[in-house]
Order: structure tokens, then sequence, then C-alpha cells
């Protein structure tokens, strides 16, 4: 078991509230028939324990989890690509959260990355009490 507890009846999210990304997809989510639980990493410290998890379970290298391309990624660390060790892209999650990628989503033992607020559905079960109202 690892550090993040989780179940099938609960989502989790990880985002960055500071993105438009990040709430949309916080809002798309919300109205999912299971339990949300947001974590926005803008307002909530994520250890680097937690950030490991969550890139073993998307089976990604922890840096491919950070936007290189964000403003305060480049003026921190400058446009040139930089090649960091796991535990160095782990400060930088823990320094600058708001440089997360995507969201990420985690649903039982199922992690993933959504990349458009879109994406969430296409990762679901669809609803299993929805209810067919077409007339016949």
């Amino acid at each position: 078991m690892g550090i993040i507890a989780s179940n099938d009846n609960e989502i989790k999210l990880y985002y960055s509230g500071k993105t438009s990304l990040g709430k949309q997809t916080y809002a798309y989510v919300s109205a999912s028939a299971k339990k949300v639980l947001g974590i926005d990493v803008s307002k909530t410290k994520v250890t680097g324990s937690q950030w490991a998890e969550i890139a073993a379970g998307l089976n990604i290298p922890v840096g491919d989890l950070i936007n290189t391309e964000h403003p305060d990624f480049i003026k921190s660390y400058g446009e040139e690509k930089i090649d960091l060790d796991e535990h160095d892209w782990l400060r930088v999650l823990e320094k600058h959260p708001e440089t997360l990628a995507y969201p990420v989503m985690i649903s039982g033992d199922v992690f993933r990355v959504l990349k458009t607020p879109s994406d969430f559905v296409k990762y679901m079960e669809p609803d299993s009490t929805a209810k067919d109202v077409r007339q016949d």
C-alpha cells in the first residue's frame, strides 16, 4: 500500500488552481457521481514521497510531471534544457508545485494524466445509475 490512500468510489485530483486547465478540470471532475477530493497543489503541500508515488502510478519519470516551459520554472532554472535526477525533480515540485504540467486523477489503483478537462470522460466508467430516457 502506498502513501496515497485511494478507493474505487473516490476520485482524487491533483491540480493547480492557478492554471485555467487545473480550474476547468476540477470543475469537470466535480460533476462526477463519485466523491471527489480535489488537492490544489498551489494551496496544499504535497510531499516528495507523494509525488514519487504519483509518478510511479503513472509509470513515468518524476520530471515528466513538470512543465519546463512554465514561467516559474524558467525563472528558476532558465530556458535551456536541464538534466536533473529524480530527487532534484521532486524538489522542483515541492518548491514550485505550480509547475505541475497536467492534473492527475487517481481512482482506486488507476492513475491518469488529464491533458484536457474532457479527458476525464475517457477514463471513467459510464454512470451505472443513469437511465435511458429515450421515447420509443
